[in-house]
C-alpha cells in the first residue's frame, strides 16, 4: 500500500514539473471569469476549455513556438504567440465583448476540442438565449430547459422537468456547485432562479460522470455571476407578472453581485371586483440572489453566496380556507485555490433548507401539511491536469440531513376515523450521507478517449454502502463525426412523494431501513456530428432502468416509518432524441425531436399491472428560433407539438363507506390507471424585442404573446358525480389562453 502511496506522490510530482500553460479567462468589462471558454493551440490537436471557475490547464506540451486561440461565444477572438520551453507559462487573458458573433474561427476552435470532449448528453445553453424565450413576459432557465429533446413537463404551465422517464426530484440542481431543493414559483410556472443573476447554464441528461451524485436522472449545473470588478452597473425590470432589479460592482479586492424579484399579483388581485363567496386567492412569490467574491492573491479566491425564495398564497370564503407557504434559502462559502500550474482544489460548504407548509379546509374538516427539509453539506474537489491527453478528478462530499413530514386529517364526529384523525402522521428523521469519487479521463489515440469514474455512497440511516461505476468512450469517425457510448450506475436516497390529484404538495422524505435506497442504470449511445460551421446535430439513443421509485400513499394511519407513507415500485424508460443547434450568427435556437416510453410497475398501484405515468408522451418535438434584425430588433418564437398525456378513466360509480361514518359517499371506481390519453397539445409563442436609448442608459422594451393562436390544451379532466340525476359528467380544465404581455428594462 505504501509503495502504490509513494509511486502516486511521485507521479504527480512529475507532472508539477511538466511544461505548460494555465491561467484564467475573463471578460474585459467585468473582469467576470468566463465558464467554457475555447483555449486551443493553432496548427496541433491540442485545446481545452475553463472550468466552473474560469480556469484553465494545459500540460505536457512540446518546446516551441505556438499561437495561442481564446474563444467564447460573444467575445472577440484573442490570438497571443507564445514560446513554450522549461518553465510554465502564466496566461491570464481577458476577452473583448462583442453584440454579434458571425466568425466561424470560433467553431473551427471548438471543434478541436470537441474532438477530445467525452461528455455525453451535455447542453451548453447560452444566457443570452434564455433570456430571448419568454414566458408571460419572464425569460427562465427551466422553461428554456423544457424546449430539449428528453425533457417533458406535467403541463405547459409548468417548469418541472421530467427527463428520460425520471421524476422532478431525481434531478440535481446546483447553484455555484450547492444543492437547491425545489427550483420553483407559482406552483412551477416559474423557476426560483433570477436570469439576470446567472452567467452559465449547463444540463446534462444523463450519463454524468462520477463527481455527481444522489440523484437518478439529471443534472444542472448554474453558475452565477461573479459581480463587475471595476465600476459600477445595475438594471432595473418591470413586467407584468413580476419587477426585478440588479445591482453589482467592486469591493475591496473582488467585487459583489445581488438581485431581487417580486410579483405583484396579490396587488393587482385585490384591487379588482370579485365575488365574496368565491373571491381570488392572495398570492405572490419573491427571490433574492447575493453574492460577495474576494481574490485572495493570484492563486485564491473566496466566494459568499446567499439564495432565499418564497412563494406565499391565502384563499378565504365563506366556507373554506386555504394558506400556504413554501420555499428555498441557502446560504454558502467556498475556496478556491491553485496549487501550481496543473493543480486546482475547490471546497465548498453550504446549508440549504425548503420548506412546505399547507392548511386547508372546510367548515367539516382540515388538513394539515408540514415538509422540511434542512441540508448541512461539505465538499472538496480537486483537478489534476496530467497532460494534454489525462486529466483527474477527485473528491469527498459529507452531509448533515433532517426531515421534517406532519399530515393530518381533523374533521366532526360524523367523517372522522381514530378519534378524529382520518390520517395522522408525525416524521422526523435525521441522516447522514457520504461519499467519495474518483474519475480520470484519457485520449488513448487521436481518436479514442475514455473517462472512467466511481463513486462510493453511505448511507447512515439505510445502513447501507452503493457503489457507483461510470463509464464513457469517444470515437473519432471522422473529422467531424464523433460516437460516444456511456454507462453507469446511480442511486439516490431522496424522493418526493406527490399526490396524483393534488400535486402542489411535494413531500421529500429519505430511504430508511424500510426503504430502499432507488437505483438507476443508464446506458446511452450517441453520435455527435458538426454538418457545418454553425451546427451541431446530435442523435442519442438511451435505455434507463429504475428500482425502488416511490408514490405517496396518502391515505395511511399512524405512520411511524418511511414505508408506511410510500408505495414502492420500478420503471424503466427508453428512447431515440435529434438535436439540431445554432448558436452563432444573427440566426439561432435549436430543433428536437424524441420518441420515448416511460413504463411503472408498483404491487399496489392498478393491481400491479405495467403503466405509463401521466409524464409519458410517445411523441415530442419543439423548434426554438431567435433572429437579430441588426442591434435594435430581433425577434423569438418557440413551437412545441406532443402527443397527449395519459389519464385515468372510470368503469363504474357506487356508494364508498368508511368506518365511523353513518351515510356513504359517491365513489367512482377508476379504470386502467393512466390507460386512456388526452388529445395532442401545440402551442406557438412570440417574443420582438427593442434595444434603444433611455436617458442615455441602455434600455429594451419586449412584447411577449404567450398561446398565439389561443389553443387552451387540456391540463386534466375530471369526472363529477350528481347523485340526483344518476349521471357522471365529463369536465374538462384547460389551459391558459393567448396571453400578451409587455415588460421594460433599463441598465445603469
Amino acid at each position: 500500500m505504501l509503495k502504490r502511496f509513494f509511486l502516486l506522490f511521485f507521479l504527480i510530482q512529475c507532472t508539477l514539473e511538466a511544461s505548460g500553460i494555465n491561467g484564467i479567462i475573463k471578460d474585459n468589462k467585468s473582469d467576470e471569469p468566463l465558464v467554457n471558454a475555447t483555449v486551443y493551440l493553432e496548427g496541433t490537436k491540442i485545446g481545452t476549455k475553463t472550468n466552473k471557475k474560469g480556469y484553465y490547464s494545459i500540460q505536457g506540451i512540446k518546446k516551441g513556438k505556438y499561437t495561442v486561440r481564446i474563444t467564447y461565444l460573444g467575445y472577440a477572438t484573442y490570438r497571443e504567440e507564445i514560446v513554450i520551453d522549461n518553465k510554465d507559462i502564466r496566461l491570464d487573458v481577458s476577452l473583448e465583448p462583442e453584440a454579434i458573433k458571425t466568425e466561424a474561427v470560433e467553431v473551427v476552435s471548438n471543434r478541436e476540442v470537441l474532438q477530445r470532449e467525452i461528455k455525453i448528453s451535455s447542453v451548453n445553453v447560452p444566457v443570452s438565449q434564455i433570456k430571448d424565450i419568454r414566458i408571460g413576459g419572464e425569460s427562465d432557465v427551466f422553461r428554456t430547459l423544457q424546449f430539449l429533446p428528453g425533457v417533458l413537463t406535467s403541463s405547459q404551465i409548468s417548469s418541472g422537468l421530467f427527463v428520460r422517464g425520471g421524476s422532478p426530484d431525481q434531478n440535481l440542481v446546483l447553484l455555484d456547485g450547492n444543492t437547491v431543493y425545489n427550483p420553483s414559483h407559482l406552483f412551477g410556472f416559474f423557476s426560483t432562479f433570477n436570469t439576470n443573476a446567472i452567467k452559465d447554464v449547463e444540463f446534462i441528461k444523463g450519463g454524468f460522470e462520477a463527481e455527481y451524485g444522489g440523484r437518478l436522472a439529471s443534472v444542472l449545473t448554474i453558475t452565477q455571476k461573479d459581480g463587475n470588478k471595476n465600476d459600477y452597473h445595475g438594471s432595473l425590470s418591470l413586467g407584468l407578472i413580476s419587477s426585478q432589479a440588479n445591482f453589482e460592482g467592486p469591493l475591496g479586492n473582488g467585487s459583489f453581485f445581488i438581485s431581487g424579484r417580486r410579483t405583484y399579483l396579490d396587488f393587482i388581485l385585490s384591487i379588482i371586483p370579485q365575488d365574496e363567496k368565491n373571491p381570488f386567492p392572495s398570492f405572490y412569490f419573491y427571490d433574492l440572489n447575493a453574492k460577495i467574491v474576494q481574490d485572495i492573491g493570484e492563486n485564491d479566491k473566496i466566494s459568499i453566496i446567499g439564495f432565499l425564495g418564497r412563494d406565499v398564497l391565502s384563499q378565504k370564503s365563506n366556507s373554506s380556507a386555504i394558506n400556504m407557504n413554501t420555499g428555498n434559502s441557502l446560504v454558502a462559502a467556498s475556496w478556491s485555490h491553485i496549487f501550481s500550474n496543473n493543480l486546482f482544489s475547490d471546497f465548498n460548504v453550504h446549508y440549504s433548507e425548503y420548506k412546505n407548509n399547507f392548511n386547508g379546509g372546510e367548515s367539516s374538516y382540515e388538513m394539515k401539511m408540514d415538509n422540511k427539509i434542512k441540508d448541512l453539506s461539505a465538499k472538496y474537489n480537486v483537478e489534476l491536469f496530467i497532460k494534454n491527453n489525462a486529466s483527474a478528478k477527485f473528491g469527498f462530499e459529507v452531509s448533515k440531513l433532517n426531515f421534517d413530514y406532519l399530515l393530518n386529517f381533523t374533521g366532526d364526529t360524523d367523517t372522522t376515523i381514530n378519534e378524529g384523525h382520518l390520517s395522522s402522521t408525525n416524521l422526523t428523521i435525521p441522516d447522514m450521507n457520504y461519499a467519495l469519487f474518483s474519475q480520470t479521463k484519457f485520449n488513448i489515440t487521436e481518436k479514442l478517449s475514455t473517462q472512467a469514474g466511481i463513486r462510493a455512497n453511505y448511507f447512515q440511516l439505510n445502513n447501507s454502502l452503493k457503489i457507483d461505476p461510470r463509464l464513457a468512450l469517444r470515437y473519432m469517425l471522422k473529422e467531424n463525426i464523433w460516437l460516444k457510448a456511456a454507462w453507469g450506475i446511480y442511486h439516490q436516497n431522496l424522493r418526493i412523494a406527490t399526490l396524483q390529484t393534488f400535486n402542489i404538495i411535494d413531500t421529500w422524505l429519505p430511504s430508511d431501513t424500510t426503504v430502499p435506497i432507488s437505483k438507476a442504470n443508464h446506458y446511452i449511445f450517441s453520435i455527435e456530428t458538426q454538418p457545418a460551421n454553425n451546427l451541431n446535430l446530435n442523435f442519442d439513443f438511451y435505455y434507463k432502468t429504475m428500482n425502488n421509485i416511490g408514490e405517496l400513499n396518502m391515505f395511511t394511519l399512524k405512520s411511524s416509518v418511511v414505508s408506511d407513507v410510500l408505495f414502492i415500485g420500478n420503471a424503466k424508460s427508453y428512447g431515440a432524441e435529434v438535436f439540431l443547434q445554432k448558436s452563432i450568427g444573427k440566426l439561432t435556437g435549436w430543433l428536437g425531436y424524441a420518441f420515448s416510453f416511460v413504463e411503472m410497475n408498483f404491487d399496489s398501484i392498478n393491481g400491479g399491472r405495467t403503466f405509463n405515468p401521466k409524464y409519458d408522451r410517445r411523441h415530442d418535438f419543439k423548434i426554438v428560433a431567435q433572429y437579430a434584425f441588426n442591434k435594435n430588433w430581433n425577434i423569438g418564437a418557440s413551437f412545441t407539438l406532443q402527443s397527449g398525456q395519459p389519464y385515468t378513466g372510470y368503469q363504474s360509480r357506487g356508494k364508498l363507506f368508511l368506518p365511523g361514518m353513518n351515510y356513504g359517499t359517491n365513489k367512482l371506481t377508476s379504470s386502467e390507471r393512466y390507460g386512456l390519453r388526452l388529445p395532442a397539445s401545440h402551442q406557438l409563442n412570440l417574443s420582438a424585442t427593442y434595444n434603444f436609448k433611455f436617458f442615455k442608459q441602455d434600455a429594451n422594451l419586449t412584447l411577449d404573446i404567450f398561446n398565439v393562436y389561443n389553443r387552451r390544451d387540456i391540463l386534466m379532466r375530471v369526472y363529477n358525480m350528481y347523485e340526483k340525476e344518476n349521471q357522471t359528467i365529463v369536465e374538462d380544465f384547460r389551459l391558459l389562453p393567448i396571453i400578451p404581455t409587455l415588460s421594460f428594462e433599463i441598465k445603469f
